[in-house]
């Protein structure tokens, strides 16, 4: 089989906002936007790098999902425990510095972890995680 990674989705509550943090912090560029109002499915990913998008997908969307269901993914994101995502650059440190200057939530400033790989993280607006890794020398 050869299969490659295409599409990974997070959820999010504010579409405008998801738009400025990936577009406009991260550098990603838009392809899709569907939808109105709050209620967008939103298609972000590297710039020349059609093979590898994100769907930003309005949270707990659906009409097979239930009221409570909706109510635990909202306060899952609030807290930040719902959903995460892992992007990496050759370059952590000016990576860290420009999405830092942003006014972003940072939930970790760059360290090298013992089992050899060096990232950081914040949070996106809707909450979720987004880690960064340092690519380095064939570790990554």
């Amino acid at each position: 089989m050869d299969l490659t990674l295409h599409t990974s989705s997070l959820p999010h509550d504010d579409p405008d906002a998801a738009v400025a943090f990936y577009r406009d912090v991260l550098g990603f560029e838009v392809r899709e936007d569907v939808g109105r109002g709050r209620t967008r499915w939103i298609t972000v990913g590297p710039v020349g790098r059609p093979d590898t998008s994100l769907l930003l997908a309005p949270a707990a969307a659906g009409t097979s999902v239930t009221d409570t269901e909706r109510r635990t993914v909202l306060e899952m994101m609030a807290k930040g425990t719902y959903g995460w995502i892992v992007l990496a650059t050759g370059d952590l440190d000016a990576t860290f510095a420009r999405v830092q200057a942003a006014d972003t939530e940072v939930v970790q400033e760059p360290v090298l972890h013992p089992h050899g790989v060096r990232d950081c993280a914040f949070r996106d607006p809707a909450g979720n995680l987004v880690r960064i890794r340092e690519l380095r020398c064939g570790i990554g």
